[in-house]
């Protein structure tokens, strides 16, 4: 009999086939005591086991590409961690083995978290996938993963770390349901650059039975268990039928009636701009800078460094839009040189542009590359900051840029809720908006965007966070400037048609989302968008949001 379950749909498609379970890793190893002489030499396998794990994330990385190994080489740094490290050499020195010293630092350090109130919790998983990967190192023992099949398969975990994502076998692996992350976590963003059908935040996926067959709807997020035959045939159909229509999607994102919307591709870097080109993208509207920064580690890369690849990035669309947000630190993406290492609350402290005016020079030194790579190019250059809350941060930006001899548009990323409350105020500043929904949910719902246990929260077809998207779409058209959104709610088909309804002037999202966008714009007017934009304002929850404008839509 069929069971419909419910979970968050975080990557487009369906995928149809027997579960098989992720291996999980039960590493904890047994406390014992050292001989005080023996010290040194756990010391040292500790330290080759650290190495040696922070190598392979990185070659993972190398592998992978993209997003893939921006998110590895995080995790590598994660586990070079210099705090981390000295904590482990201090319980060896105490008498624990390497492998105990190892993992009681790591629970420490998850433990120090939780008390934080979890503002890094999206970051745990990360976290004991590095532990596991040491202390199974230093155990000798394998790293228990995905699963070994000759045979194609949907796959169930608890939680996906990066590490294995990045490397998943589209081939075999036709989708993945977790029980637990959320719509902007690691592995959903890197399920969506794979253009693998998946599901997070299902709850008691891995009470699901090996070999049960289910069919993955990564849009909506319903995974059915033992559907008829004829369901599978339905559903199979429907799919087809859907990459037929995306093949034919062609050409610059506008509404029926011909409003156009600029599609625009968030990109890490020069890796990416070929999936940007080649799914039609009108330009760049997000360039996430930060991920070049976390490849140097312990300092800033070096304007040299910078020009080459911001150069790269610009050459690749001439005569296109290319929207580039400064270094973007803190929170989840600690930098030893820029963010405060006590900090109880990170996502609420010096993150984003206050690092940077904090470290005038670091920002002097990317604006400075940045107006160097831009010139004799015919690209439309334009440069944002992160976490802007008011008019006197967009004000000092502004001057910055101006400073560096920057020649294009200087504009804010509304992602806290005051930016967009005082949306008209900070246009008095800067030239054009970018509404970053991923932080814009988390700010205004107080639910970390990582956290599967409030991914409720995080939705953003949530009404109050449409009101705020309104609210600075009104105030860039009051005063005849641009307000684009570059969150992840972007990249949901139904819901781009809902934010063109409220006056959003362009979207930017994952390449592999564009053409869905792309062909759900080209069904409707604006005037229908506009409706629907109404109906999932006038809601009083993200789900009733949601189910209004589809039958707005849908002519129900």
């Amino acid at each position: 009999m069929e069971t419909t379950l419910q979970g968050v749909g975080v990557s487009h498609g369906v995928a149809i086939g027997e579960i098989r379970h992720m291996g999980t890793a039960v590493l904890e190893p047994p406390a014992r005591q050292i001989r005080p002489e023996d010290a040194g030499r756990e010391q040292g396998r500790a330290r080759k086991a650290v190495q040696a794990v922070s190598a392979d994330l990185l070659a993972r990385g190398n592998l992978a590409g993209g997003e893939a190994q921006a998110v590895l080489e995080a995790q590598a740094l994660m586990a070079d961690d210099p705090e981390l490290k000295a904590d482990v050499e201090r319980r060896i020195a105490v008498g624990s083995t390497a492998e105990r010293a190892v993992y009681d630092a790591f629970a420490s350090y998850r433990a120090l978290l939780a008390g934080a109130g979890e503002y890094l919790a999206g970051r745990v998983a990360d976290l004991d996938d590095v532990r596991n990967r040491i202390v199974a190192r230093l155990l000798g023992v394998p790293m228990p993963g995905v699963p070994d099949s000759d045979q194609p398969y949907v796959l169930i975990a608890r939680d996906l770390a990066p590490a294995d994502t990045a490397l998943l076998d589209p081939a075999l692996v036709l989708g993945f349901v977790t029980e637990e992350g959320g719509p902007t976590s690691h592995s959903a963003i890197l399920a969506r650059s794979l253009r693998v059908p998946a599901v997070v935040a299902l709850p008691g996926a891995v009470e699901l039975a090996e070999g049960t067959v289910i069919a993955v709807d990564g849009s909506t997020g319903e995974v059915f268990v033992e559907p008829t035959g004829q369901e599978r045939a339905e559903m199979t159909r429907a799919a087809a039928e859907r990459r037929a229509a995306l093949a034919a999607s062609t050409g610059p994102g506008a509404t029926s009636d011909g409003h156009k919307v600029p599609l625009l591709a968030n990109i890490g870097g020069p890796g990416e701009v070929a999936a940007a080109l080649e799914a039609g993208a009108e330009g760049v509207g997000l360039f996430r800078t930060e991920f070049l920064f976390l490849d140097e580690g312990s300092r800033a890369p070096s304007e040299e460094r910078q020009f080459a690849v911001y150069r790269e990035v610009l050459e690749a669309f001439p005569e296109g839009r290319v929207v580039v947000r400064v270094l973007d630190a803190g929170a989840d993406k600690p930098l030893a040189f820029l963010s405060p290492a006590d900090e109880p609350n990170p996502a609420l402290g010096v993150r984003g542009l206050r690092a940077l005016l904090d470290h005038p020079e670091v920002l002097r030194t990317q604006l400075g590359a940045l107006a160097r790579a831009a010139e004799g190019l015919p690209v439309y250059l334009e440069v944002m900051a992160p976490m802007v809350a008011d008019r006197r941060d967009a004000r000092e930006f502004a001057a910055a840029c101006r400073e560096a001899g920057l020649h294009a548009k200087f504009g804010a990323m509304v992602e806290i809720p005051a930016a967009a409350v005082r949306a008209r105020s900070i246009l008095q500043e800067v030239e054009f908006l970018s509404l970053g929904t991923n932080d814009l949910a988390q700010y205004t719902f107080a639910a970390d965007r990582q956290l599967g246990a409030v991914s409720r929260l995080q939705d953003p077809w949530g009404p109050a966070l449409l009101d705020l998207v309104a609210m600075a779409a009104e105030a860039a058209r009051a005063e005849g400037k641009s307000c684009g959104v570059c969150g992840e709610a972007a990249a949901d088909p139904l819901l781009a048609c809902v934010l063109t309804g409220l006056g959003v002037t362009s979207l930017s999202m994952a390449p592999s989302a564009l053409p869905f966008v792309r062909t759900a714009l080209a069904r409707f007017t604006l005037a229908q968008c506009e409706r629907a934009a109404s109906a999932a304002r006038a809601a009083d929850s993200a789900e009733e949001a949601r189910q209004a404008a589809r039958g707005v839509l849908s002519g129900e």
